[in-house]
């Protein structure tokens, strides 16, 4: 099996999807040495441990590294673990329901909800440049700049410097990966350093002069710290472009394979909403998240002790046949979707509001103005496995 899963390989990366049903019927939890961690590949499991409290992000809150017989991260990568640290992904409550209660303060439903003209113009403005030319890169040319425009735009960036953002959240988020090398490690710490300080001076100015903006937002709500702003809007731009980016990229790549499903939007627009959400389940743009084991807990019949890290396999849990009918097909029919690529539990992704809202305007604009979009040559997948998607998708109009 442990020849079957290997995340580090470009063939795995491209199809895992044969290796994940031989997980969820042989050992649906595997200890996976290269790793140090099992991996849980079944719906039911990941969708149970992803709300399970004897379980967390973090351990930090309950113990110390050595208490939990890890090692402490190197000295060198401080200034990235206080970076995470201090976005709410890694927090456990009561921290963690303090900080999403103060970021729900300025991060509204009707924040939210005013980007959508917003959205839906530089959707729009992308897709019109796009299709002028005749086509080329989706990912370099639609798919990244939407999402990351957005962000920019509900923090506030100055436009001027909003070409900062894309490579340091790039170079933060390698470290999301299994097993990163030292120099994925040296990019994220000069990358959290870098984007820390430009965010801490960008909050300072917005507390003196406040914008309609969300970093003038949060710098006004009391109780949130400097560092809890910084780590916050971090974790929104990574998480906020990261997998709309994979989800436009995977879900085209899909459609364009899949004629005849493409055929079924085109006929019936109204299908948009439950096709994006096939696609999320389709081609997960998450396919793992880790946690760490707080209390001694038993999956399957396997006793998992304190202090063990657990690799939930959402690529898997959204293919199991357990949860969806013949789930190998894509169906932008499909109604009964219960699909995990936002997680579940408290660490439910605070940003898919806003992710399906850029779907829509993207898929949307694509499809009224490129009706007749191709595949100029087979797409290629990213080395990276945890945050999986394209490294570029070659079409013409």
């Amino acid at each position: 099996m442990s020849a079957q899963f290997d995340p580090w390989s470009q063939e795995f990366v491209a199809r895992p999807y044969p290796a994940y049903a031989q997980l969820r019927a042989e050992t649906p939890v595997h200890w996976f040495e290269p790793s140090r961690q099992y991996l849980i590949s079944r719906h039911e499991d990941v969708n149970a441990l992803l709300r399970d409290r004897r379980l967390g992000r973090s351990y930090l809150h309950v113990a110390s590294h050595e208490q939990m017989g890890r090692e402490a991260p190197p000295q060198y990568q401080e200034p990235f673990w206080t970076l995470n640290n201090n976005g709410m992904l890694d927090r456990e409550p009561p921290d963690h329901t303090r900080l999403r209660r103060l970021v729900s303060q300025a991060f509204t439903p009707r924040r939210v909800e005013a980007l959508r003209p917003v959205v839906q113009r530089l959707a729009d403005e992308l897709v019109d440049a796009f299709v002028s030319k005749g086509g080329g890169d989706l990912i370099a040319e639609v798919a990244e700049p939407l999402p990351v425009t957005v962000i920019a735009e509900l923090l506030g960036v100055p436009e001027a410097d909003r070409h900062l953002l894309r490579p340091w959240s790039a170079a933060i988020c390698g470290m999301y990966e299994l097993n990163p090398s030292r120099e994925t490690a040296q990019s994220a710490v000069r990358a959290s350093e870098e984007f820390s300080e430009y965010l801490r001076t960008l909050a300072r100015a917005r507390r003196d002069d406040p914008r309609d903006d969300l970093v003038s937002a949060l710098a006004a709500v009391e109780g949130l710290s400097e560092d809890e702003l910084i780590g916050t809007c971090v974790l929104l731009l990574n998480a906020g472009h990261e997998a709309t980016v994979n989800v436009t990229g995977n879900g085209w790549r899909a459609l364009l394979q899949h004629p005849e499903q493409l055929d079924k939007i085109k006929k019936d627009p109204g299908l948009i909403g439950t096709a994006i959400e096939e696609l999320m389940r389709f081609d997960t743009p998450l396919q793992m998240f880790e946690r760490w084991v707080l209390e001694d807990i038993e999956v399957r019949g396997v006793r998992i002790s304190r202090g063990s890290e657990v690799a939930l396999l959402f690529g898997s849990a959204n293919h199991d046949p357990a949860a969806f009918a013949e789930p190998e097909e894509l169906d932008v029919t499909r109604r009964d979707n219960p699909h995990i690529s936002f997680g579940a539990g408290i660490h439910y992704c605070l940003g898919a509001p806003l992710a399906r809202i850029e779907l829509t305007a993207s898929f949307e604009s694509i499809l009224q103005k490129a009706p007749r979009l191709y595949l100029v040559s087979e797409p290629e997948y990213k080395p990276g496995y945890v945050i999986r998607g394209l490294r570029r998708l070659e079409v013409a109009t």
